[in-house]
């Protein structure tokens, strides 16, 4: 008796320990209320729309040529350590990283808990993660400068398959981010317009000019450079013009 008793136990907390590393990796992989709602067994579909919100993208400049001349090992442990340090940045800054992708990197604000300062916490987010990465070097000792876009407005977020379940965001904003992203130069902080608008109270953004955006056209485009606290990012200077302003398009 006594012996099936203690099978019973160690069986129930094998099951409390498997219980636990189920709920720590949904932990990881989704949102905690998003997690929470895929767990409710009424639920049928998790879709949200969100009327505003911001997106950043960030990756590696050159990461594709880095990756062929790096031993695997050393790759992964290098992308180990520059994403726990980003990840790090993430939490700290109240935001949720959506995803990662080889060296690019998916970071979203006021998703999926609103928030009024999503634009002004992502870009002070950017601002920090070119500020970890200015003394880092990959395996090979080369100085590894991000490229970064931001971009903002109404957005789909929700959880898609079945056996291998993730969250993602969808609209317009996630693809300007994107191409803002795609189109900037390395080391810098690039935004569109509208984003200028929303956080030239705050932040320091100089002019790049006019980009031809991929599905956009022409699109007038700034580098965010820092805080209006003095407070200012690492970031090189690139080929293209750049001038200080003070009330862009139009203010």
């Amino acid at each position: 008796m006594w012996s099936a008793l203690r099978e019973i136990a160690r069986a129930e907390d094998a099951m409390e320990a498997e219980y636990q590393r189920s709920e720590k990796l949904l932990a990881n992989i989704l949102p905690a209320t998003i997690a929470t709602r895929l767990k409710d067994p009424a639920r049928t579909i998790i879709a949200d729309r969100y009327d505003d919100a911001s997106i950043l993208f960030a990756d590696i400049a050159g990461y594709t040529k880095r990756a062929s001349e790096t031993a695997p090992c050393d790759l992964v442990r290098f992308l180990d350590t520059l994403y726990t340090d980003l990840d790090a940045l993430v939490e700290q800054h109240c935001l949720e990283k959506v995803k990662t992708s080889g060296d690019s990197y998916m970071v979203v604000g006021g998703i999926p808990e609103p928030r009024t300062d999503h634009a002004e916490a992502l870009a002070a987010l950017a601002l920090d993660m070119a500020a970890a990465v200015a003394d880092l070097t990959d395996p090979e000792g080369r100085r590894v400068p991000l490229r970064i876009g931001l971009a903002a407005g109404p957005v789909v977020a929700g959880v898609v398959g079945a056996r291998r379940f993730f969250y993602d965001v969808w609209g317009d904003a996630v693809n300007v981010a994107s191409r803002m992203e795609s189109t900037d130069v390395e080391g810098r902080i690039q935004v569109p317009d509208d984003m200028c608008l929303r956080l030239r109270h705050a932040f320091v953004l100089e002019e790049r000019g006019e980009v031809e955006v991929k599905g956009k056209g022409v699109m007038r485009t700034w580098y965010l450079v820092g805080r209006r606290d003095g407070e200012r990012a690492p970031l090189r200077t690139g080929d293209a013009r750049s001038e200080s302003v003070g009330n862009p398009a139009g203010g």
